[in-house]
């Protein structure tokens, strides 16, 4: 299955299910009225879910054309919003962009964030930003949604409590980020509000791209109407989501509608691209004359689309296109 929020007013938005072929939704908050409330109520109203899947893609519910304008974050506001960097291959390139050590744990100990949980962006809504000189850049990453997990959750028990999958957009203002992690105490101005794909869909719904804890799928990112990124989001995920799960869920237990990301997809052959402006940067550095990046971080009227794609082609949780706009 895959679920949408539509826009309708409220804080959480209506809960819809998604046609196989990603064209047409149908309403389905008479059974759930939104996202957070099926996911509270999983076990028991999952069966209807799926019942009524069954109705629509056989023509037996009324429908209309999805509309992207017209959609929320798939959650407008979560309980939590946790952010791994399971891709140690964008992990070295942006330590070494900014000066900063690998830690000596970077393939046995997972690093994780807490971000922003309360303004979610939709698949459509614009990026502000305030200052240019603020270094805007995008970051695209696979999520889970998860249910409620337990304090202590073991990695071969994880997987158990992944509800959905979708993808994000985790923007990061890079010029503020060495300023804020000086102070020892983490991110916080340099991440602002995170946008989600227009579907988050159930890891069944993924078919055999669904496996080790890990999406297997290929990855498109455009900047300006161009491919910049076209990247396989398995292979190189180090840290499987079971891994990141059980990481968090050492000391703490988690509410469901909490979502934990991946951190940004990078792979270490370059001809795949990037789908982080960093990254660009940092091999400029690298390979340049005088070792300076030449690529520009956003700025106002640039526009980021993200899409994942599964071996038939098909788009799996829709396409995510911002603008940036001045703030």
């Amino acid at each position: 299955m895959r679920f949408a929020t539509l826009r309708d007013g409220t804080r959480d938005g209506k809960l819809c299910i998604v046609r196989s072929d990603g064209t047409r939704l149908a309403d389905a908050s008479h059974i759930a009225r939104s996202l957070q409330q099926a996911l509270d109520r999983w076990d028991e109203v999952e069966p209807k879910l799926r019942e009524f899947d069954a109705d629509l893609e056989n023509g037996r519910v009324a429908t209309d054309p999805v509309n992207v304008g017209q959609l929320m974050a798939p959650l407008p506001r979560a309980y939590e919003w946790i952010d791994g960097s399971a891709y140690l291959n964008h992990v070295r390139l942006v330590r070494k962009a900014r000066g900063a050590d690998l830690p000596a744990s970077l393939e046995t100990d997972p690093l994780v964030y807490q971000g922003g949980s309360g303004v979610l962006l939709g698949p459509g809504e614009d990026i502000q930003l305030a200052d240019p000189l603020m270094g805007l850049d995008f970051e695209g990453e696979i999520a889970v949604v998860l249910g409620d997990v337990p304090l202590g959750t073991r990695a071969e028990e994880a997987m158990n409590h992944v509800r959905l999958v979708t993808l994000a957009n985790d923007c990061t203002l890079r010029n503020l980020v060495a300023n804020e992690l000086a102070k020892g105490f983490g991110f916080f101005q340099s991440k602002p509000a995170t946008a989600f794909a227009p579907f988050v869909a159930t890891p069944d719904e993924l078919g055999g791209a669904w496996h080790d804890g890990r999406a297997w799928l290929q990855f498109k990112v455009w900047h300006n109407g161009r491919v910049v990124g076209d990247l396989e989001t398995g292979p190189e995920m180090h840290f499987s989501f079971a891994d990141l799960l059980a990481h968090v869920a050492h000391t703490r237990a988690f509410t469901s509608g909490t979502i934990l990301g991946s951190g940004t997809v990078s792979n270490a052959d370059p001809k795949r691209g990037i789908s982080c402006l960093a990254e660009r940067r940092m091999l400029e550095i690298i390979h340049s004359a005088d070792h300076q990046p030449k690529t520009p971080f956003l700025r106002a009227g640039d526009r980021v689309a993200m899409e994942a794609f599964d071996a038939q082609g098909r788009s799996v949780f829709g396409r995510l296109e911002q603008r940036v706009v001045a703030g």
